[in-house]
């Protein structure tokens, strides 16, 4: 089944991005012809963005703040038989109601640059300069830190937590090369530590590897090898209590999201 797929925003259209994505991904065999039109600001750029979805026509999905717009658009969808949903009105009716007060109106508002903003940057700054055991002695300052032996997801699970505010650093696990004593004498930190599957990481440092045209025979793809370095990983992890997360069939997503609980549960025990 083929779908046009409009998505009207007055600010950067991210929102409306991830929603579309999210809810696509529940249904099989759609093929999505998306229109994505952000900063719809205007009646003039209205006007030729409902002419392309006269000629397209579709679902329209929308975030606009300005009434007048909003009007204009649902008016003519109507007219043309075509459904326009605005996704987050259900959430700000319900926000209003419990608040007991309107929302603000502003396009954008939640782009701001504010405080959290710039926490957000100095957090992926951070993590970038502290990726792959690099820096120890700054790891005190992080809010998170990921161990795993070599291609067990910590730096693509790190920069994932930095995008949401996290300083993340990483070090690797080797049998051949122990973790400075800094990370055992770690307190700020909530340090975790990611395993999968002996066959997965064969699979994933073969593949690794052969991108880089290297032998793929040596003993970083041996089996028993492999398991012995899993084996010496998670017997750290566990003589130090350290929560694990076995990503072998998690996304980044999912193991991001489970350490983010982690934080929070480890933050309202501290409050306790």
């Amino acid at each position: 089944m083929r779908l046009h797929l409009h998505l009207l925003s007055d600010s950067t259209g991210e929102t409306l991005e991830n929603i579309a994505k999210a809810a696509l991904a529940q249904f099989d065999d759609v093929e999505t012809l998306r229109h994505f039109w952000p900063m719809v600001r205007s009646e003039a750029h209205l006007e030729r963005i409902l002419q392309e979805i006269a000629q397209n026509p579709g679902l329209v999905i929308f975030t606009l703040v300005n009434s007048d717009t909003r009007r204009t658009l649902e008016s003519r969808c109507r007219a043309m038989g075509l459904p326009a949903i605005a996704p987050l009105d259900p959430v700000s009716h319900a926000l209003s109601n419990l608040l007991g007060q309107e929302a603000k109106a502003r396009p954008g508002r939640q782009h701001t640059l504010d405080a959290a903003y710039f926490a957000r940057v100095d957090a992926i700054q951070f993590t970038i300069a502290h990726d792959d055991g690099i820096l120890a002695e700054d790891w005190e300052e992080a809010d998170i830190l990921l161990a795993g032996v070599s291609r067990s997801s910590k730096t693509p699970t790190s920069i994932y937590l930095a995008n949401r505010g996290y300083k993340t650093a990483n070090i690797p696990i080797v049998v051949e090369s122990p973790p400075p004593p800094e990370l055992f004498a770690l307190r700020h930190p909530l340090i975790v530590g990611l395993t999968t599957s002996a066959d997965r990481l064969v699979q994933i440092r073969r593949n690794r590897l052969l991108s880089l045209n290297q032998a793929a025979e040596t003993s970083y793809v041996d089996q028993d090898s492999v398991q012995r370095e899993l084996a010496y990983a998670r017997r750290m992890f566990a003589d130090n209590g350290w929560p694990v997360i076995d990503v072998t069939r998690r996304s980044i997503e999912e193991t991001a999201a489970a350490i983010i609980q982690l934080c929070n549960e480890r933050t309202l025990q501290a409050k306790a």
